[in-house]
């Protein structure tokens, strides 16, 4: 059994039926056409009017609230002047909640520029939305490098349907629904039509993108919507999100009987320990790719070469960041290999062995998360029944958890939840996106390696079975990046900053597919922010490219090793 058919047994674990992770469905995919149709490029057009869209705007179940000229250079993102547009903000569906009694509401915010491409982006935002952040539309990688606004498209932003970045909101099952999915297909025909106002024409092409939770709006927009949108850049997915979270709250249970100070998770597998760790992996891993510079490309390669047990110094007396105890040995390579229940169930993937262990980024999501984000998600928006909020103890919740309690409960359905979470946050059917391929549409996804709460294994192995269910090559419409080294969406010991955006368009309009991204390290001085994970003996300059799956970045030999120039995918 592959990785991503075990998807399909943790959700009859679960007591759901995920049917589009069977092979059988798969199978049953339809042939494509072997020439897929080439959309046609945007043409832009001009904002003759900002102030009058507050009454010109109107859409069923629509509230225009406000409506703003933003000059010129009032807004920068990456360093980057913004040209100037409208800024549109209102709300969809208001609403009282029958279960919490709180008001709801989808609130957005559309930014219009003067000068538009034709183009509109929808900006998938991540963690558990709540807050209607600036519509400038990130293009990808860490460190705003650019925008989908500065380039000139209209960029919408939402929060997702309810109105804190708080998970109180799982009382209600509609706010569940629209943050699972609904919002998305709520409020994309509304902006739509917003713009066909604004403009006196509907965007000629629509795109979606995120990172996070972000990415996974997005899968669940390529499998939902797909008739809605032409391009989909997906970053770091968590696109089976209750079932990472529940795998992090086993994390930290391990974690919490490996500390060496009792309450202290990170005590479990501290800094020093984390550096030895990344460094034995470097040891046997950096140099696979024909170049030891920090950065393991091959990460499949490095999965067979890199041995815990063997590679790592066993402690025979006091622990001092140049060991691992047995029992550290035994809990963590266990998490590696993918947390299991108490009933030995596996909970979601695996994780590969990389070089960016040892980061705060890394540590913040295994060691702080499970007490906070994840109980709180887990508990609240996709348990049945969800939890009280009044009494609700994160860090009791996950060190306490039965692991098959917690599964049983985010594939539940009872009373007014008719909805698991197994089936609201998922998308349906993954790997059946015929949908998107016949019609022209194209999927760009990217994942970092070192990510410590979406796994780029479980990435990896839902590609795998798209080329699967593709003849074997899903090419001609996906295609999927792996970052090494990269934390969460940003930071790490990385090249982490991308365009990914004109890459896609250019594969949507014009039929340049990505064979690789070019990406480069945020060092010091850097508009976007440095990335201070950026080893001191790596230049500021340095970049790489990054290669399309299952092709990895190698050394040709000779040149300097800073510069992508002396990389080919291979």
């Amino acid at each position: 059994m592959n990785r991503y058919s075990s998807f399909s047994t943790l959700a009859a674990l679960a007591g759901v039926a995920l049917a589009g992770c069977s092979t059988s469905h798969d199978a049953a995919q339809p042939a494509a056409p072997a020439q897929l149709p080439q959309l046609t490029q945007a043409t832009g057009a001009t904002l003759s009017a900002c102030a009058d869209l507050a009454t010109r705007i109107a859409y069923p179940d629509t509230t225009i609230t406000a409506v703003n000229s933003i000059a010129a250079g009032a807004l920068a993102v990456g360093g980057k002047p913004v040209p100037a547009h409208c800024q549109v903000l209102g709300q969809m569906f208001r609403r009282t909640g029958p279960v919490d009694g709180k008001a709801y509401a989808i609130g957005f915010e559309l930014r219009l520029p003067v000068d538009w491409n034709g183009r509109f982006f929808y900006q998938a935002n991540g963690g558990v939305d709540g807050s209607v952040v600036a519509a400038t539309g990130p293009v990808g990688g860490g460190g705003p490098l650019d925008s989908a606004l500065r380039q000139g498209f209209a960029v919408l932003s939402s929060d997702a349907g309810h109105g804190t970045p708080t998970p109180d909101f799982g009382l209600d099952p509609q706010a569940r629904l629209d943050y699972g999915y609904q919002a998305v297909g709520k409020l994309t025909p509304m902006a739509k039509a917003a713009i066909k106002t604004a403009y006196g024409k509907a965007p000629d092409r629509s795109y979606i993108g995120g990172c996070s939770n972000g990415g996974r709006h997005t899968m669940v927009a390529a499998a939902r919507y797909a008739d809605q949108y032409d391009g989909f850049l997906v970053g770091d997915p968590g696109f089976r999100l209750p079932l990472a979270a529940i795998a992090n709250i086993a994390g930290a249970k391990t974690y919490a009987a490996l500390a060496s100070t009792p309450g202290d998770l990170g005590s479990g597998f501290t800094p020093a320990e984390r550096r030895l760790v990344s460094n034995a992996v470097l040891a046997k891993c950096d140099a696979l790719d024909g170049a030891a510079d920090g950065l393991v490309q091959d990460t499949t390669a490095c999965q067979a070469a890199f041995d815990l047990a063997r590679d790592v110094p066993t402690c025979g007396g006091a622990r001092d960041g140049t060991c691992l105890t047995a029992a550290q040995k035994s809990g963590i390579a266990g998490l590696f290999a993918g947390a299991r229940t108490e009933s030995g169930a596996k909970i979601y993937a695996s994780f590969p062995w990389d070089a960016g262990l040892a980061p705060d980024g890394w540590a913040g999501w295994k060691f702080g998360s499970p007490t906070t984000r994840d109980a709180g998600a887990v508990g609240l928006i996709w348990s049945v029944p969800p939890e009280n909020p009044a009494t609700f103890d994160g860090a009791s919740y996950a060190l306490n958890a039965n692991l098959d309690t917690l599964l049983a409960r985010v594939g539940a359905t009872k009373g007014v939840y008719t909805e698991s979470a197994l089936s609201f946050m998922l998308p349906p059917h993954p790997t059946d996106l015929a949908q998107l391929k016949n019609r022209g549409a194209k999927m760009l996804v990217y994942h970092g390696t070192s990510d410590p709460i979406f796994s780029s294994d479980d990435t990896t192995a839902w590609y795998d079975a798209l080329r699967a269910a593709n003849g074997g090559d899903a090419a001609n419409f996906a295609r999927f990046f792996r970052v090494p080294g990269m934390n969460h969406c940003a930071g790490g010991p990385a090249t982490d900053q991308f365009d990914a955006l004109t890459p896609l368009v250019d594969w949507v309009e014009k039929g340049q597919a990505p064979d690789q991204l070019l990406a480069a390290a945020r060092g010091a001085g850097n508009a976007g922010g440095a990335n201070a994970d950026v080893p001191a003996s790596w230049s500021a300059a340095r970049t790489r490219p990054l290669c399309a799956y299952p092709k990895v970045a190698r050394y040709k030999g000779s040149g300097d090793v800073e510069q992508a120039s002396n990389f080919t995918c291979q």
